[in-house]
C-alpha cells in the first residue's frame, strides 16, 4: 500500500493548489513588471520640440543715436530694476501702489492659478484612478407577500446585507498620449506665467508714461496761467497809453485777444489733468482721485549711458517672445496627442469587494468577489475625424510658429523705433528750448519798442503768441523725451522683474 493510501487526503493533493497558487502569483506579478515596463519604455509619439534656428540680426537699427553704448556689449539697459530706471520718488511710489493693486495683473495671476490646476487635471490622465465604496441594504416586505415555509411557518419579510467594494481603472499611456497633453499644459502654464509678466512690463510702462503726461500737463497749465498774469499787466499797458493818448483802442483789443485766448485754454486744461489722474488712477487700482506730484517732467532725470546688448538677448528678455514660444511648445505636443489617437488605447479595470448580510462575516473569504479585465480598441472607421484632427494639429503648430517669428519682428521693430525715438526727442526738445529763449527774448524787445512808440502792437502780438506756442510745445516736447526712455526700456524687454 502506497503512504498515500494510507491518509484519507493526500498530502501530494495538497500541495498542488499551493503550487497553483505560486504560479498564478508568478503570472501577476510578470503581467505587473511588464504593464510598468511598457509604461516606462512606452514611446511618445510625435515630434518632440526644437527651438527655430534664431535669425536675429547682429545690431539694432538706430544703434548711432547719441549716449547709446554700442551693440557688442552684452550689457542691456533692461537688465537693470525699474526702480533704478526712474530716479523720482513719487513715481516709484505710484508704480509700487499699482504692481499691489493694479486689477489687470490680479487677473493675469489667478490665469496662472487656473493653467496649474489645468495641469494637475491633464496629469492625473496618466495615473490609475482608485475608488472604494461600503453599502447597507435593508427591505421590509409585507408579510402577505411573504409565501409560508414548507414547515407551515411564516416566511422571513425582513432582509438586508451589505458590505464594501473597490474599483480600479488605468488607461496605459503606451503611446504617451497623456504625457503629451501634459507636456502641453505644462506650456500652457508657462505661456501664462509670461503672459503675468507682459502685464507687468505694460503696467510699468503705462504708468510711467501717464505721470509723464500728467507733469506735462501741470507744466502746461503753469505756463498758460504765467501767461494770462503777463497779458493782464500788458492789457493794463494798453489801456493805460490809450487813457493818455499814447495808443488806440485797436491796441487794446488786441491786447484783450491774447488774454482771453490764454483764458480759453485753461478750462480743457484743467479737463486733460482730471482725465489723466483717473487714468493713472484705475492703474494704480484706486477710484478716480487727485494725484501726488514729484519732480516736474523738466527735471527727470536721463541716463547718460544707455547700453541695449545684442538683438538675440530679446529672445530671452522680452515677455511677449517667450510666451510666443511657450504656446508653440504646447502646439508642438499636441501633435502627438492627436497621432497618439492613430494607435490602440490600452486600458486596465477591477472591481472586487464583500457582501455579506452578518457583519462578522463581511471579511469571510467566501464572501468575497472580484473582476478583472483588459481591453485594447483600435479605431477602423471614424469618417476621416482622426487624420483631420492630426492635420489641425500640425496647421495649428504652424500658425504658433509664424506667430513666434511674428512676435520676435515685432520686438526689434519696438526697440530700433525707442531707438531713434529716444535720439529724435531729445534733439526736438534742444532745439525746442533755444526757440522758447529766443521767443522770450523777441516778446521782451517787442514790448520795450512798443512802450518806447516805435512799433504797434502788433509786433508784441505776434511775438507773444509765439512764445505761448513754443512754450507749450516745449512742455510737450520734455514729456515725449521722457517716455521714450521708458519705451526703450520696455522695448528691451525690462520692467517686469
Amino acid at each position: 500500500m502506497s503512504k498515500c493510501a494510507e491518509h484519507p487526503v493526500c498530502p501530494m493533493e495538497l500541495a498542488e493548489p499551493s503550487r497553483r497558487n505560486v504560479v498564478v502569483k508568478r503570472i501577476v506579478q510578470t503581467l505587473v513588471a511588464g504593464v510598468l515596463t511598457l509604461m516606462v519604455v512606452g514611446c511618445k509619439v510625435g515630434p518632440n520640440y526644437k527651438r527655430p534656428v534664431d535669425t536675429t540680426p547682429q545690431s539694432y537699427r538706430g544703434i548711432l543715436a547719441p549716449d547709446i553704448a554700442p551693440a557688442a556689449s552684452t550689457a542691456s539697459l533692461s537688465d537693470q530694476q525699474w526702480a533704478s530706471i526712474f530716479q523720482d520718488p513719487v513715481l516709484k511710489r505710484l508704480i509700487t501702489e499699482a504692481l499691489q493693486n493694479n486689477l489687470d495683473l490680479h487677473i493675469a495671476a489667478q490665469r496662472v492659478l487656473e493653467a496649474q490646476a489645468q495641469l494637475g487635471i491633464t496629469h492625473a490622465q496618466q495615473l490609475p484612478s482608485v475608488s472604494a465604496g461600503l453599502g447597507y441594504t435593508a427591505l421590509q416586505a409585507p408579510p402577505s407577500l411573504i409565501s409560508n415555509n414548507a414547515n407551515g411557518t411564516p416566511g422571513n419579510s425582513f432582509f438586508n446585507g451589505g458590505g464594501f467594494s473597490g474599483s480600479g481603472a488605468w488607461n496605459l499611456d503606451f503611446w504617451g498620449m497623456y504625457r503629451r497633453q501634459t507636456e502641453a499644459a505644462r506650456a500652457d502654464l508657462l505661456a501664462s506665467e509670461w503672459a503675468q509678466k507682459a502685464t507687468r512690463s505694460t503696467l510699468v510702462e503705462g504708468v510711467a508714461e501717464a505721470y509723464f503726461q500728467l507733469r506735462s500737463l501741470d507744466a502746461q497749465l503753469e505756463v498758460t496761467q504765467n501767461a494770462i498774469k503777463a497779458r493782464q499787466d500788458s492789457l493794463k499797458l494798453t489801456q493805460s497809453l490809450e487813457r493818455h493818448g499814447a495808443g488806440s483802442l485797436a491796441d487794446t483789443r488786441q491786447a484783450e485777444e491774447l488774454l482771453h485766448t490764454a483764458e480759453a485754454n485753461l478750462p480743457d486744461l484743467r479737463r486733460q489733468i482730471a482725465a489723466q489722474e483717473n487714468t493713472l488712477s484705475i492703474l494704480l487700482g484706486h477710484n478716480p482721485e487727485a494725484i501726488d506730484r514729484g519732480l516736474p517732467v523738466a527735471e527727470q532725470p536721463h541716463p547718460q549711458e544707455v547700453p541695449v546688448g545684442v538683438p538675440s538677448q530679446l529672445l530671452e528678455r522680452r515677455p511677449d517672445i517667450q510666451q510666443a514660444e511657450a504656446k508653440l511648445v504646447a502646439a508642438n505636443a499636441r501633435i502627438g496627442v492627436a497621432k497618439a489617437q492613430f494607435f490602440p488605447q490600452i486600458s486596465l479595470t477591477s472591481l472586487g469587494g464583500s457582501s455579506s448580510n452578518q457583519l462578522q462575516s463581511l471579511f469571510a473569504v467566501q464572501n468575497g468577489y472580484w473582476y478583472a479585465a483588459g481591453t485594447i480598441s483600435q479605431p477602423i472607421f471614424d469618417g476621416g475625424r482622426i487624420r483631420n484632427n492630426y492635420h489641425l494639429s500640425q496647421a495649428q503648430e504652424q500658425e504658433m510658429l509664424l506667430e513666434y517669428r511674428k512676435t520676435i519682428l515685432t520686438a526689434l521693430k519696438d526697440v530700433s523705433n525707442s531707438l531713434v525715438s529716444y535720439k529724435e526727442t531729445r534733439e526736438h526738445r534742444e532745439a525746442q528750448a533755444e526757440l522758447v529763449k529766443s521767443a522770450t527774448d523777441a516778446v521782451r524787445l517787442a514790448r520795450l519798442r512798443y512802450s518806447g512808440g516805435n512799433t504797434s502792437y502788433l509786433e508784441v502780438l505776434t511775438t507773444d503768441t509765439d512764445l505761448y506756442s513754443a512754450q507749450l510745445l516745449l512742455a510737450q516736447a520734455q514729456q515725449q523725451e521722457a517716455a521714450s526712455l521708458v519705451q526703450l526700456y520696455a522695448a528691451l524687454g525690462g520692467g517686469w522683474q
